[in-house]
């Protein structure tokens, strides 16, 4: 007899049952996890769910774009920016004009306003169902990725096509929440929106207000939806009296690595703790202070912000995938007023490159005004002396931390920057937390550790003390936090080369290739603008006696010149790079994977010139031309004046 079965028996003994109070949500949560049937869930998405699939996707990439002007090619970086925004503005009228999916009409009516017993019963049966089908759905997937990365020689492609499958198949309750955002976000394009979706922000409003998490980030198109988080916080905001001075705290940690459980530890909320999808996401959840000691804390919300899908190993070989980590970890750590590192042992080295990559980037942001609080928390640590004993490897850390941050800000041209601590608010003895494993073995058999929540709980503690003493920053509410919010992203999506490096010797050595390709491209471009010059002055200073052919012979000649001139200084770069990637001083194999990137522009450098000269030398010959048309016209003038 299974648990389930027993709901009558416990009814009979007199116990209170959810499932006797909660069927009509039941039934419709069975009912829409029922209507995906056996379909692939990347084609259920895109019919129930549409505005988050590659629409949105595109969007987000046009709008870095916008900021970056990194492909703009020929085109004058104007022009590039209004072809840009056309395109994002066909795309939102597109997504405007998407009618409501009967699923999401269906899961925003199970979510009435002012009725929180329903909600959370409905929302809580979602949850166990579709956790559920993904768990079913994903299970073969999951076995492929791990019989593909087992395998001595790994086929590359196949386990980047699996992981792709494998993010575009995961489904839970967050992606519904997703798409009421974004169904809010762009049904104010159209301005025929029904009162059903002007209501949507005061709803998640109070879904916050309840313990519910808010998505800040979509990581998987990595995007904000700028409006629909801005007027769900500033519906919040008037629903608290407008009191909501703001602590953030975020926890930043490597997927799996036991962060959401230290979070649901410390404050009782409840993040979604390896729920087995693959997603890359940043949430928001409102942790309300108690009014004993909001003048203590000088606060009246936490704000817990947690991440999910970081250095996810089935997200590994996906194309952008140390972009996403390193834009998503530096942005959380920009908006937090406490930032908690969670490090497990078997993960330190790849927490590090992100950190690294975070420093890198406040670095080359202008202007950033935070200097967050730091602790790095240990976990599967145990024993009473651990404090002491990791002193050594917290001090190597450290160093290397330091090395790099000087690195970084040597890159950045800002030599006031010299230790890791000048980042981030940390010290070696007082952040430093060694906290033992959940579990006495191997779970599921295992039995819960004691130890971790004593451990947790005077981490907390210690946290919370250390927060009522710093009374020196400014309390942000949800108006200036926005603003903040807005300022980042911003910034972020400014931010153009360093997410895409594993960590700061690899930007580094990026670094000091470009520098030596732009000495030889200047080079490049110094012989072939004073050749063109000498080459129009011989074309400008010919005869003007002689014939017109003679000229455009001449203009050939010097374009089968010019053919061999730019050969000739493509053949002395590749030669350059080939020499340059043969060094052994400089990290040149960390930047293998960019030698075609380089070739590829050094073939654009000569076409692009090819083309640019050639126009110059027809021109040089339209203008010799012209000049000796206007002097034999001046001749035919004065020849009639003086007869």
């Amino acid at each position: 007899m299974s648990i389930e079965n027993m709901v009558d028996k416990a009814v009979d003994l007199g116990l209170s049952v959810d499932e006797c109070t909660s069927d009509d949500q039941k039934e419709t949560a069975e009912k829409i996890v029922k209507g995906i049937g056996v379909r692939k869930i990347p084609d259920y998405k895109r019919k129930q769910l549409p505005l988050q699939g590659a629409d949105w996707k595109r969007l987000s990439q046009l709008e870095k774009e916008e900021c970056r002007l990194k492909t703009h090619g020929n085109l004058e970086p104007e022009q590039y920016k209004s072809q840009l925004q056309r395109e994002k503005q066909q795309i939102k009228e597109k997504l405007g004009k998407q009618k409501l999916s009967d699923d999401m009409n269906t899961f925003i009516k199970q979510l009435p306003k002012n009725d929180s017993k329903n909600r959370d019963f409905f929302l809580k049966w979602m949850k166990l169902k579709l956790d559920a089908h993904s768990r079913d759905q994903l299970s073969s997937l999951r076995h492929q990725w791990t019989e593909q990365s087992k395998k001595k020689d790994k086929d590359v492609k196949e386990i980047a096509k699996l992981d792709q499958e494998l993010l575009e198949s995961s489904l839970g309750i967050e992606h519904y929440m997703r798409e009421m955002g974004l169904i809010y976000e762009f049904s104010l394009q159209s301005q025929n929106s029904a009162d059903e979706v002007h209501r949507l922000p005061g709803l998640a409003a109070e879904l916050l207000l309840d313990g519910y998490p808010l998505e800040l980030l979509d990581g998987d198109a990595s995007n904000i939806p700028e409006k629909w988080v801005r007027d769900v916080l500033m519906e919040q905001h008037r629903k608290v009296g407008e009191k909501s001075r703001l602590l953030v705290l975020t926890v930043l940690g490597l997927r799996s690595s036991g962060k959401s459980t230290l979070l649901n530890t410390m404050f009782g909320v409840q993040f979604a703790v390896s729920s087995g999808r693959c997603t890359r996401v940043a949430y928001m959840l409102f942790l309300r202070v108690s009014d004993d000691i909001q003048h203590q804390l000088n606060c009246d919300f936490i704000v817990l912000i947690d991440t999910e899908g970081l250095k996810a190993p089935q997200l590994a070989q996906l194309e952008d995938s140390y972009w996403h980590d390193n834009q998503l970890a530096t942005f959380v750590i920009g908006l937090s007023d406490v930032t908690i590192i969670n490090v497990a042992s078997e993960n330190s080295t790849e927490m590090k490159d992100i950190l690294q990559i975070g420093i890198h980037a406040f670095l080359r942001m202008k202007k950033i005004g935070k200097k967050p609080i730091c602790h790095f928390v240990h976990q599967n640590v145990a024993g009473v002396s651990a404090h002491a004993r990791t002193l050594t490897e917290r001090q190597h850390l450290l160093d290397q931390l330091n090395e790099m941050t000087e690195i970084a800000a040597e890159m950045e041209k800002n030599p006031s920057i010299k230790r890791f601590t000048d980042v981030l608010d940390y010290d070696i003895k007082e952040n430093n937390w060694n906290i033992p494993g959940l579990w006495h073995g191997t779970p599921p058999m295992a039995s819960v550790n004691t130890g971790y929540s004593e451990a947790v709980a005077d981490f907390k503690k210690n946290l919370l003390e250390t927060v009522k003493k710093d009374k020196t920053g400014d309390v942000s509410q949800i108006p200036e936090f926005l603003e903040w919010v807005r300022s980042l992203w911003k910034a972020v999506k400014y931010e153009n080369v360093i997410f895409g490096f594993r960590n700061t010797l690899v930007a580094q050595a990026y670094d000091n290739l470009c520098k030596e390709f732009s000495q030889w491209e200047w080079k490049f471009k110094k012989d072939l603008i004073f050749w063109q010059d000498g080459a129009k002055l011989e074309i400008l200073n010919y005869d003007n006696k002689t014939h017109v052919n003679t000229w455009k012979t001449l203009v050939a000649s010097k374009k089968t010149q010019l053919i061999a001139k730019i050969e000739g200084g493509r053949t002395e770069m590749d030669e350059k790079l080939d020499d340059y990637y043969k060094r052994k001083d400089i990290h040149v194999n960390l930047v293998e994977k960019y030698k075609i990137d380089f070739i590829n522009r050094i073939r654009s450098l000569k076409d692009d010139f090819q083309h640019s000269v050639n126009n110059a030398l027809d021109c040089a010959l339209e203008e010799k031309i012209s000049s000796k048309e206007a002097q034999d016209i001046q001749s035919k003038q004065r020849e009639i004046i003086e007869k």
